[in-house]
């Protein structure tokens, strides 16, 4: 399967935008007393490759970083993201994935 640079790329970012957002969003909404996102919910758009924006946004809006069962999760988040990496890395290297500028 080849895949075009340009489409990954965008993919990563617009899925690492969306785990930042809803951060902020989410911070937001437990200021002003309004329904929140589910904590399961944060950590699951953390999950295709996002921890990275998850993780920012956790530190740019301050949210759930006291909250230890939340950070104990996001840390299983980041280790399947590597996970992911790694199965991606092992598809590249047996030429079944190829990436095409």
């Amino acid at each position: 399967m080849t895949l075009e640079i340009w489409f990954v790329t965008a993919l990563l970012l617009t899925l690492n935008l969306v785990a930042f957002a809803a951060q902020g969003i989410d911070k937001r909404l437990a200021r002003s007393g309004s329904r929140r996102i589910s904590e399961k919910r944060l950590l699951w758009l953390g999950v295709p490759l996002a921890a990275p924006g998850m993780w920012l946004g956790m530190r740019v809006f301050h949210h759930k970083t006291n909250k230890p069962g939340f950070l104990a999760l996001a840390v299983l988040v980041t280790l399947a993201n590597l996970a992911i990496l790694w199965g991606l890395y092992e598809l590249w290297s047996r030429e079944w994935l190829d990436f095409h500028g």
